[in-house]
């Protein structure tokens, strides 16, 4: 008997509900498509070697027969620059660690329900690592759910904090540097029409200039902004985001955002006269990825500076065309300060330690403490001697995510019903707040359908190996 070909096995799963003849795929019966994609995704996520980039592959062909592709924020983002979109809602990037699959599933579900269309989903370097979630396999999770869930259009997916480490830059720039290229292209192959350079690790707070302070940083980013307008794919304009300080440090301020947009408007006509610049930028107001833990495992309440959001937003539109200012770290504030980033027109919030937070409080008890057993083992250089359990735990668990991915995958489907269904409602009570609901018709007015076709060979050995991302943000 003639051996099944892995493809032929991967549509076998399917069970008969896709077809791919001449190298084109059709969807025969998108209903047996929903209720099978999961164990295509599966495959993705647990799987590897030549079975998991077909995978891939044909989750990607697949989402775009259903009519969903992945797509740049880019031009929603002028628009709003220019006047043209309101500045009265705030987008959402969620960063999806663990049971992605699930979790895009609950955002779809939210997303429907209430006519959203503005709102991302993204990954960071660091992220990538700890969660064992190659761009591909995160990008692969969001079609396969927005399958699931009948969600069509566009999908905006987004690499964050692509960042540049400050230490091994110093020690190995070109190495250093080479390293984010690479992440650039295995990105925007996966789909990630969405970039966020984060070079603020390389701000020199001790010259004596503000210019002279950003200027590395407006360097790199406009020589990463030049090297991915020339690799994006024909007809999509990625939408690249810059950043001017760092998340936990000192308030970002308005000669900051001057000094580094003019530099780095300056620096990317040098290296690519007439191209499109930054869509946005993130600056800092006062919070820190994954909050302040205090001894019992709450999280120490902290004052954001509003104002700052504010005025900051209006000068990165009003001045230099961009959508406004991005905050970063506000997953744990208070559900009260998510209107207030609306009312500071902030243009997107990060959200993503509220959402692990979400799935540790729910996991089964001896899963919970297996993990907890692992961080005991592998990660107790991270216990600083003044640190409790409760304080230890929450530091570090992001860090058991990969490890344990598997064991998250083969939950019983009633306790991932139980997360799903939790985070569906946050993802709708955060919607609400942040007022992205019936913006689905500004999507549709502003976000061309651009079908970008996948290729297998650059889906394939992905696998970059562990690396430590130990300085670098989420």
């Amino acid at each position: 008997m003639k051996k099944m070909s892995k493809m032929n096995e991967l549509l076998d799963l399917l069970q008969g509900s896709m077809q791919i003849e001449n190298g084109k795929a059709t969807v025969k019966d998108i209903e047996g498509l929903r209720q099978n994609i999961d164990k295509i995704a599966a495959i993705s996520a647990l799987e590897d070697g030549r079975k998991q980039s077909l995978a891939r592959y044909l989750t990607r062909l697949a989402a775009l027969e259903a009519g969903i592709y992945p797509a740049s924020i880019n031009d929603l983002y002028l628009a709003r620059g220019r006047g043209e979109i309101p500045s009265s809602f705030t987008v959402p990037a969620m960063n999806l660690r663990a049971l992605s699959f699930e979790a895009a599933r609950s955002v779809f579900r939210a997303a429907k329900k209430l006519d959203v269309g503005a709102f991302i989903f993204e990954i960071a370097r660091s992220e990538i690592g700890y969660t064992d979630q190659r761009p591909s396999e995160y990008a692969t999770n969001i079609f396969a759910a927005a399958i699931v869930e009948g969600y069509t259009g566009p999908v905006f997916i987004q690499g964050d904090h692509f960042q540049v480490s400050a230490k091994r830059y110093a020690a190995d720039a070109e190495t250093e540097l080479q390293i984010v290229y690479d992440l650039i292209d295995e990105s925007i192959n996966a789909g990630f029409f969405n970039i966020d350079i984060d070079t603020s690790t390389l701000v020199d707070l001790s010259q004596a200039t503000i210019p002279a302070q950003q200027a590395l940083n407006s360097q790199l980013s406009a020589m990463y902004t030049a090297y991915i307008r020339s690799v994006e794919p024909k007809g999509v304009t990625i939408s690249v985001g810059g950043e001017i300080g760092e998340v936990g440090g000192q308030n970002s301020t308005e000669p900051e955002l001057r000094a580094y947009m003019d530099g780095f408007q300056d620096e990317l006509e040098k290296k690519s006269p007439g191209t499109v610049g930054l869509s946005k930028i993130s600056i800092q107001t006062g919070t820190s990825h994954g909050g302040v833990v205090l001894p019992d495992g709450t999280i120490k309440e902290v004052s954001v500076d509003f104002n700052t959001l504010l005025d900051l937003s209006r000068v990165a539109r009003k001045e230099y065309g961009m959508a406004g200012a991005v905050q970063h770290g506000a997953s744990t504030l208070p559900e009260d300060a998510f209107g207030k980033f609306v009312e500071s027109e902030a243009c997107e919030v990060h959200l993503a330690t509220n959402f692990q937070n979400m799935l540790f409080d729910r996991l089964p008890d001896a899963l919970r403490q297996e993990m907890y057993a692992y961080l005991d083992e592998k990660h107790s250089d991270d216990r600083k001697a003044d640190m409790t359990d409760e304080q230890f735990y929450y530091k570090t668990r992001k860090n058991a995510i990969g490890k344990f991915k598997a064991e998250l995958w083969n939950l019983d489907k009633a306790k991932k019903d139980e997360i799903g269904q939790a985070w569906e409602d946050q993802f709708s009570k955060l919607f609400t707040l942040l007022a992205v609901a019936d913006t689905r018709k500004f999507v549709d007015q502003t976000i061309k359908p651009v079908l970008t076709q996948p290729d297998l060979k650059k889906l394939m050995g992905d696998d970059t190996g562990e690396e430590d991302v130990s300085d670098l943000a989420d």
